[in-house]
Formats: C-alpha cells, structure tokens, sequence
C-alpha cells in the first residue's frame, strides 16, 4: 500500500495505490478500502487484473444513476461510498480474483487546502485492517514563497515509531516518509494485529507577503492568496444564541455552558456582546449589547451558569431577537464587525416552522449587516437548514460531533472567528488582463486564514498582473496594490515532476465548483439552474465527483466474467452518517453504508422516509435526513386485526391481523406477528389478500389467486404485482403507492414459531395529507427532540428524554430489523423505541386502531 501526496500552493493531489496477490488455490475477495476528506473530489480510479486495467468515468449523476439501476435490475450490486467520522469518508470496493493472480487498486483525489487557526492540514486516513508488505506514505510539499514550519504526527503512531517518520524541511520544500517494516506493523510481538488504523496528520504554513499577498501564474491560470497577518484586531459587536429546548438536557447543555464560559473569558476588550437563551420562548441576558468588560464579562457567566434546557424549538424568533438586538444598537459608536453565533441541537418544532420562512425571514432581516454563524450539535439537528442559514448570510456552519471533546470544538470554532482583522475585502484586477474570477469580495477576514482568488488570463503570455486590495480596517481604509510579474513564476517551479501538471488550472476548477454549489443557496430560482449547469459542465470537464456526479466504475468479476456497475459519489452533510465517540453511536454495529444521492433532482423517493412493520411485530418509522427512526411494538392478543393506513381521498386501506407462535416458550410471553395483510384500493376497485400460504387478488371484478411457490408477475389495468418465490412480493399501484411485503419462512417443523409477514410503505409521498393509521400516521413526519442518554433498565442499553407531540416519554435506543436487502438475517437499524405500545407517539393508543374485519375502516 503506498500513498503518494504532492502539495503544490495548497493544493493537494493524493494517490492511494494497493496491491494484493491471491497466494491461495482459490479463488478470493480481496477489498480496498481507504478514507479521504469529506472536503475533496475523487478524480480517479482504477482496478488492475493481470495487466487488464478497468478504469472510472464521471457521469452526470442521473446518467450515473441511470446505469447504476439497470444493473440492480439485473441483479447486480453498487459500490458506496459512507461517511467516516467527523472528517472523511470512505470508498470501499472488492473484486474476487483467480489463485495467484495479482490486483491493483488506484484511487486519485484533490482538495484545496483550508488555512485555519495559521495552519493548513493534509490529514491521510489509512485503514488497511491487516498487516502490510510494503507500506509507505510519501508527502511532498512545494511552495514558492517558503515554507514557514511543518509538524506531523498520527493518531495510531506510538512513541516508539516516531522516530521512522522522516521529516526534511529546506526554504521551499519539504517531504515526509513513513514506512514501517512487518514487524513493527503489529500491535504485538505474536500477534498479527495492525497498528497502522487511523490519521496521519500533516500541519503547515507557509510564509506570508506582507503587501499584496502571494500570486501564481501557470499556464494560463493565476492564484492570489491573500493573508496579511500584522495587522490590529477589530472590535466586534457578537450576539450568541442559545438553544435550551428539551433536547438539550444533560451533557450538551452542560458542555454549551462550560465552552461559553471560557469563550467569555476570551472575548476582546473592545469587543460588544449579548445573549439569547431560546426554547419556546426568546429570553436574554440584558436587552442591549454590554462592553466586554471584566465586570460584564463576569455578570454574563453568572448568567450563563442559570441556562436549563427546557422545551420545544423556536429557531426563527431566537435568531431574529438577537437581530434585533445588533441593529438597535447600531451606531458610529459601534463597529461594523457584526456577527451572530448560533447554538442549537435540533429543528424547528414551536413558531415558524416553514424553513424556507425562516431563511426568508433571516435574511431580510439582517439584510447584508452582519454575518451568520451557526453551529449543529449532534446528529438530530437539522444541518441543511444550519448550511442555508449560514451560506445566505456571510457565515459557515460546523458541526459539534457529540463526544467528550464538544467543549473544545466549541473553543475552537470560536477561536476561528474571535479576531477580525478586515471588513469587506475586496480584491481587484483592473485592465481586463484576468477573466473566469472565482469569489473575490469577503464580508471578513480573521486571523490565521486565508482569501483564495483564483482565475483565468485574458492573455496566456502576460508578463504582468495589476492587483488591488481594499478592505476596512481597525481605525481607516486598507488599500494595497501592486504589480505582479508572472513571467518570475516559471522559474519557482523548477521540478516538473515533483509539482503535478496544470495544478492552478485544476485549483481554479475546484474552487469555482465549491462556490458554485454554495451559490445556489444563496441565487434565485432562475439562476440555479445556470449555476447547476456550469458547476455541472467544470465537473465533468475535470473528472472531479461532486453532488453533481457520479464515478461509475466498471467492476471484473473473475468467477464468471460479468462484470458489475458501481457508483461512487459526493456525499454531502445531510447524508453522512455521523459517527461519534458518544454513545449515542457507540452501539457497536456494523457501519451503515450510504449511497450518495445528490443531484439537483433527487427522485422522489430518495426524500422520503421509510416506514414499515416486521417481526415481534416491531414498527420502524425511519427518517433519513435525521439519520435516525422511531420504533415501537404491539402487544396484543393474537387474531387482533389493525389499520396500518387509511387515505380517505385516495381510497386506500392497509389491514394486518396478527398471528401468534404454535405454542409460546416455558417461562417467555406469548410472541406474535403479522400473518395476514387487506390491502384496498376503492377508487380501482382493488382488493388484496396476502397471507403466508397464498395471495389473492381482484381488480375491476377479475379473481386471481397463487402461492408463493413461483416466481410470478402479474400485470393489471391500475396494479402490477410481483412475487419472488419464497421471499416477497410486490404491489405497484399506477402512478400511485407502492408497497413491499416479505415472507419469512421458518422450518415447518419447528417446535414454536411459525411463518410470518412484514409489511413495508416504499412511495408514501403519494398519499394525500389526511392519511393515518399506525403507519399512515407518520408518512408526512413528526417532530420529536431527544436529550442525552442516561443509564437504563438495560445494562446494554441507555434511555433518553424524548419530547413529541406535546410529551415527555423515556426513551431507549435500541436496534430492529430491516429485511428488504437480506431477508433471513436482515439489516440493523438503530431507533428510539417508545415504550407502552407506543403511547405519547401514536395519536390516541393503540386500542384506537383495532378493526373487525380484514378489508374494514376504523
């Protein structure tokens, strides 16, 4: 396994390389898998069979996706791509190959460099789960202007291999080499155990221009990066928001509270704060901003000490309060640094609630006067509507991974944003000598960043480029200029091999990608779909895999020479599976893979949620952009039949009648099960009976009836139904719903249990607003909020405060099954199962939702 980074002006290009030989007298799966930032576009990979190469192509995603379902209809699998921790993402992929045959796997990515805190990061995650003949990891790092120092060290590097990383460091260049032998691989001396399973971190910076900032120009293309660093710190007037509602009890309010109280400590002297506390009522500290005096500073943490959690969620009104505040205040008294920091751990659920209103209402009100910050805490918040937030008010948003480090990523965060330095950076290029600009005026700039401005020449041969700054500073107008003569820069590059061709070229395309994928959060509804083409055309145009793209990867099979589609794709935050070190996630299971699904048009099915009901009987309502389900089960006498969905204006009706084992275990309660489902459609005259022993069917008076002995495809005027022998059926409704049923079979002889039905809801946006049931119930969502987990009843399980539709239930978060993909073992699915046949979720109790007859309404 080597690993090849070259770093050119920030800009890294990173070649993972694995090659596997099958020594065995078999055939064998051999898996490459390696993690790479969430922040860079794969631009490359390829797979190596005994001198066949098997290389990807970026796709426009539908294309992708296109191809991607052709090969699952014919019965082929995907390659995914899944997120992995906080900052990177896995690519995974497999391929059987002959005895002694040899493989090789390349993957290629790029990504800009971001500059935070005085230093840029190249963070390397290898992962490789065995031991490794030959393993290297090889950083080259070229900067024209000089490199100012360079620290590197590994979350999985002991003290004792500390020393095989090579490190040199001249004016320009440096280079880093670690590659551990065997032996020094293992964890122990007889084990065969790996070392080598997490990040090898590089942290550098280069030397900064004082005057006009640094500007490259190859081939064509130009980079401007602009970080001046003496310069005075700048007054700013800052409001933080706070969420308290509910879901904030416990470790995160206690963290919320303990990070605030040293950010206080740290603000300017200058500097003008406030505090908003909201829940579903909008307090503050004082109802004007306070000089951050020791004396304020330290009435504000007495203050802080006081904030409990509380009840549900007005995002909208505690955002615009704290508006309020900043605008009121205005003055020439009060500097122009103006920004909000926004704390919250989950969605709107009180006041506005209308997203699309509360960025509405955000932006009017701050109208260009001030900068947005929002941070998301945990897994539950709504990071979309944080991004959006952020993105249309001059800001970004982070995420606060729950775990034991939340106060320090808070600190950090903060850190970040603590001292402006500029207002309104601008950076100009007059005399039409550069073209194609990526984002060249900034709200602001804070100390340890970096301004990138990147673009085309008007005239590849240019000798010059005439530059201008101007920015607000502490006390008068920045303004810098200057001439900068690109004829110089040939020479800074002196080793073609060691700098990757045509790099400011491909830096240019990767920042004009990122900015046009934010703008379209920011354009109007008109612009999006330019914006979306252009970023759409440069993605392609430079093999990069964006939202916008797919790689589809032609996948060898040795065995027997088909060959298998693969997908990889951007993920963006929404999709990631967050995976903490809190114990909301630390349940053990295997990692959840995630198909990146990303497109400007996302199929409807693709946004909502999943619904459905198997085994004991347990009910799952799942909700993929919360990554997260509710569950919950029934215990009712067996014969009991119950509404599962009920949609008067479209007409249909979903039964299920229970059954219960052939005899209940000694000493256990009786288990029961789904063993019939009445499935009706009025308005087409549809009326369908599954049970385990047979399926019948009528449509507009027309009888038919089959086993699940065959495979069988039925095609009807308003209704196709399909069976696969043994294992599920079906149902389609034209231009309308479609539903999954799966049969389990279990050994007819067995001593108890018996054969038994899941039910499971795949189109539920085709049901009108009024449906119900105990399904139908949660197909337009509901809002809940959870709080931390705390010991429960189960050693191996933790409860929690849930608040839902008006109360306060405990919690605990559990596992159930999902048998779409694997119907004898299944899939886990993590949820927060509520207690008491779902009482304070379900409308009513569960008592409610009990009919008489198989194809009856409530």
């Amino acid at each position: 396994m080597r690993v090849d980074c070259k770093v050119a002006s920030r800009f890294a290009h990173t070649v993972m390389t694995t090659e596997a030989l099958n020594t065995a007298r078999a055939s064998q799966e051999v898996f490459f898998e390696v993690d790479l930032p969430k922040t860079a576009f794969i631009s490359n990979f390829s797979i190596e069979i005994e001198g066949r190469i098997y290389v990807s192509e970026v796709r426009e995603k539908e294309q992708a996706r296109q191809q991607y379902e052709s090969a699952v209809s014919s019965g082929q699998t995907a390659g995914l791509v899944k997120a992995s921790g906080r900052n990177m993402e896995t690519f995974s992929v497999s391929v059987n190959i002959a005895p002694q045959s040899r493989v090789t796997f390349t993957l290629t990515y790029e990504e800009l460099l971001q500059r935070r805190l005085g230093s840029y990061e190249i963070m390397i995650g290898v992962r490789p789960k065995q031991l490794v003949q030959n393993f290297e990891i090889v950083v080259d790092i070229y900067e024209p202007y000089g490199i100012a120092f360079v620290d590197v060290n590994g979350t999985f590097v002991p003290n004792e291999l500390l020393p095989l990383v090579e490190k040199s460091v001249t004016d320009k260049k440096a280079h880093v080499y670690f590659s551990p032998t065997l032996v020094q691989q293992k964890k122990c001396s007889d084990c065969e155990e790996t070392l080598i399973d997490g990040d090898f971190i590089i942290k550098y910076d280069v030397k900064h221009p004082h005057n006009i900032g640094e500007i490259q120009a190859v081939n064509g293309y130009f980079v401007h990066f602009f970080a001046p660093e003496d310069l005075p710190q700048m007054p700013k007037n800052v409001v933080f928001v706070i969420d308290r509602s509910g879901s904030m009890e416990g470790q995160k309010m206690q963290q919320t509270r303990e990070a605030l109280m040293t950010i206080l400590s740290e603000l300017y002297e200058e500097d003008y704060f406030g505090l908003v506390t909201f829940d579903d009522i909008i307090e503050s500290w004082r109802p004007f901003l306070s000089k951050a005096t020791s004396e304020n500073v330290t009435a504000a943490k007495e203050f802080v000490r006081t904030i409990e959690a509380r009840h549900l969620t007005d995002i909208n009104n505690g955002l615009l309060h704290a508006v309020d505040m900043l605008t009121s205040e205005k003055s020439d008294f009060f500097a122009d640094m103006s920004m909000i920091i926004l704390l919250t751990d989950g969605r709107p659920s009180f006041g506005q609630q209308d997203l699309s209103k509360i960025q509405e209402n955000v932006r009017s009100a701050i109208n260009g006067s001030m900068s947005l910050f929002c941070l998301g805490f945990g897994y539950d918040v709504d990071y979309g509507l944080l991004d959006a937030l952020a993105k249309q008010n001059d800001g970004l948003a982070r995420r606060v991974y729950e775990a034991s480090d939340a106060v320090l990523q808070l600190q950090g965060f903060y850190k970040e944003v603590a001292t402006p330095l500029l207002l309104e950076v601008r950076l100009n290029y007059p005399g039409n000598a550069v073209t194609d600009l990526t984002q060249s005026h900034f709200r602001q700039f804070f100390k340890g960043s970096e301004i990138v401005v990147a673009g085309r020449l008007q005239e590849p041969e240019t000798d010059m480029i005439q530059t201008e700054v101007s920015a607000h500073g502490m006390k008068e107008q920045f303004v810098v200029g200057g001439l900068a003569i690109t004829q110089e820069w040939d020479s800074m590059f002196p080793d073609q091999e060691y700098v990757f061709r045509d790099f400011i070229e491909r830096l240019w395309a990767y920042l004009t990608i990122q900015q046009l994928l934010d703008k379209r959060e920011t354009c109007s509804p008109e612009d999006k779909e330019n914006i979306t083409a252009e970023a759409l055309d440069l993605s392609l145009q430079y093999n990069f895999v964006t939202p916008l793209t797919s790689m589809v990867v032609t996948k060898p099979e040795a065995e027997d020479d088909k060959n298998e589609t693969l997908i990889a794709d951007k993920l963006t935050e929404e999709q990631r599976e967050d995976i903490t070190e809190s114990a909301t996630s630390a349940s053990h299971a295997p990692p959840k893979f995630v198909s990146g699904c990303t497109g400007e048009e996302l199929k409807p099915e693709q946004l909502y949620s999943s619904y459905f009901v198997d085994g004991d009987p347990h009910f799952i309502i799942e909700m993929p952009d919360q990554n997260d389900a509710l569950c919950f089960n029934i215990d009712e006498k067996p014969g009991t039949i119950f509404n599962l969905v009920r949609d008067p204006l479209t007409g249909i009706v979903v039964n299920g009648q229970t059954i219960g084992d052939k005899k209940v275990i000694p000493g256990s309660k009786m288990h029961t099960y789904f063993g019939r489902f009445g499935i009706v459609h009025k308005k087409f005259g549809i009326r369908l009976m599954v049970s385990t022993k047979e399926i019948s069917v009528s449509e507009d008076r027309k009888q038919a009836k089959f086993s699940w002995n065959n495979n069988r495809t039925l095609e009807g005027l308003n209704m196709d139904l399909q069976v696969i022998k043994d294992r599920s059926l079906t149902l389609t409704l034209r231009n309308s719903v479609k539903f999954l049923i799966i049969l389990h079979k279990i050994w007819k002889k067995h001593p108890y249990h018996q054969d038994y039905l899941g039910f499971y809801t795949l189109d539920s946006h085709h049901f009108s607003s009024n449906v119900h049931g105990l399904l139908g119930q949660f197909y337009y969502g509901v809002n809940f909020e959870v709080s931390d987990l705390f010991p429960g009843k189960d050693p191996d399980k933790e409860d929690a405060n849930m608040f839902v539709k008006g109360h306060k239930l405990t919690v605990t978060r559990g596992w159930k099954r999902d048998f779409r993909q694997d119907v004898k073992n299944g899939e886990n699915v993590p949820c927060w199962f509520i207690h008491n046949n779902g009482t304070g979720l379900l409308d009513g109790v569960h008592t409610d939702y009990i009919v008489s007859g198989l194809f009856q309404t409530i």
